[in-house]
């Protein structure tokens, strides 16, 4: 396949206002100024893309998300993070793994059609007897297309323990690790190129005991695979954390070794100085999620200060419940927007979000050697948005896809493979995922009546 005449954004570099993109398999294998070389254009015989009017970048990564949650949007919509959570907990007690398979599936496909050709999910509430919720997710993702790292989660802290959720929808200790480490022997693939990686990923500090941070930490180095939470999302929690330890949430999660290069964390909105420095020291990533926390009223991250200092920053819709059908892609205009207006007007530029929502992403998951940029030898995951229709009143087509509206997406590729044209969904008949998305919602609304 040849992408000819589009404007491409390779983010590690260069940027080319009419350029070329050749994909051999499931690689790129040159990238540059005006049409294909001729050696190249010869000895390639497949589909010839047209990209005049078109932006050209690498596919978006989402780097936080709950996927589960498309099943329950719309509800306790003015509360805080705990007072929604204390409302969601009960209902989403109930979900079973036919939720779980139509939420997943409607937001999968949603992501796809905002650009994303990577996205993680962290699933980390396992109601008893509801069928194989993991399995159900990873189907998914499968059938629509898209590179998937899922997140096996889990809460062994109830209230009974000082903990947030109830005791009914908490995890023992033992079971959750053999229930990990089942996940990551059975869909963990670390080879160049995999679809599926897996990560262990207890909720936060205060749904999850110390022992159960301590050996899942093992567990993960032990296996090789990354570690992922929520951390420092609210006032609450830092007073949480206080209370009960005696510090800061980035000080307690050092203290225990979760910090370093194999470890992202979600939010991160209240940071100190000296967690700001420590998290780039080590090479702790963030997923930053704008429009969540706006919804939530939790803050603003303190992303342009992570970025000064080096740190890894990806870009992160979370869960449909807290963000309700939210277009990865329009998380660079929220990330940049709300950067300025805490900040000022240099706090964040246009490029800057772009980098995170793809290279920044890939370096949190680990796969900035194959995603993220548009190199030769990296994977050939790519968006080819239109700016030729309103956008094209901006002469430069970054900042008319990162402060304007999500444009239309002509064609999404993972790995050379088309999963949306036409800015339609290719995969599964787009009518179709929608359809499971709102069953889903149904069946855990009719569900969750036995405890509401």
């Amino acid at each position: 396949m040849i992408i000819e005449k589009a404007h491409v954004v390779t983010v590690s570099g260069d940027e080319y206002p009419d350029g070329h993109i050749v994909i051999d398999g499931d690689r790129v294998t040159a990238v540059g100024p005006g049409p294909a070389p001729p050696a190249h254009a010869a000895a390639h015989d497949g589909e010839r893309i047209d990209g005049t009017g078109c932006l050209a970048t690498p596919g978006l990564i989402n780097t936080h998300h709950h996927l589960y949650q498309w099943a329950s949007q719309g509800l306790a919509v003015d509360g805080t993070l705990f007072e929604w959570l204390t409302a969601l907990y009960r209902p989403w007690s109930r979900m079973d793994a036919e939720v779980v398979a139509g939420a997943a599936s409607a937001g999968l496909g949603w992501l796809a059609k905002s650009g994303c050709t990577t996205s993680t999910d962290h699933h980390y509430l396992f109601p008893k007897g509801r069928g194989d919720l993991f399995a159900a997710e990873v189907e998914a993702a499968r059938e629509i297309g898209v590179r998937f790292h899922p997140c096996r989660g889990s809460m062994d802290r109830g209230e009974s323990q000082g903990g947030l959720p109830p005791d009914e929808v908490v995890e023992d200790l033992d079971t959750i690790l053999t229930e990990t480490e089942a996940a990551i022997d059975r869909y963990h693939d670390p080879s160049p190129g995999s679809m599926l990686r897996v990560a262990v990923a207890p909720c936060s500090p205060f749904s999850v005991t110390r022992e159960l941070l301590l050996e899942s930490a093992e567990l993960a180095r032990g296996k090789g695979v990354r570690l992922h939470t929520h951390l420092a999302e609210t006032l609450d929690e830092e007073e949480h954390t206080a209370e009960q330890f005696g510090m800061t949430p980035a000080e307690y999660m050092e203290s225990i070794g979760w910090l370093g290069p194999d470890v992202w964390l979600a939010h991160c909105v209240h940071l100190h100085d000296a967690d700001v420095k420590r998290l780039a020291e080590t090479r702790t990533g963030t997923a930053h999620c704008p429009s969540s926390n706006a919804r939530l009223g939790a803050g603003i991250a303190r992303v342009s200060h992570l970025l000064a200092e080096g740190a890894a920053v990806g870009l992160g819709v979370d869960g449909p419940a807290s963000a309700e059908l939210v277009p990865l892609a329009g998380e660079l205009r929220q990330a940049i927007y709300m950067q300025r207006a805490r900040y000022g007007p240099t706090a964040l530029t246009a490029r800057q979000a772009l980098e995170m929502a793809t290279l920044g992403g890939a370096r949190c998951l680990g796969r900035d050697d194959e995603l993220g940029s548009l190199e030769p030898g990296k994977l050939a995951d790519i968006a080819l948005w239109r700016l030729d229709g309103f956008h094209a009143a901006v002469d430069d087509p970054v900042v008319a896809f990162a402060f304007g509206p999500t444009p239309p997406l002509e064609r999404l590729l993972v790995g050379g493979r088309a999963v949306v044209d036409g800015d339609t969904l290719v995969t599964v008949p787009q009518d179709e995922v929608a359809r499971r998305g709102a069953d889903a919602h149904r069946r855990l609304m009719k569900l969750a009546e036995e405890v509401l």
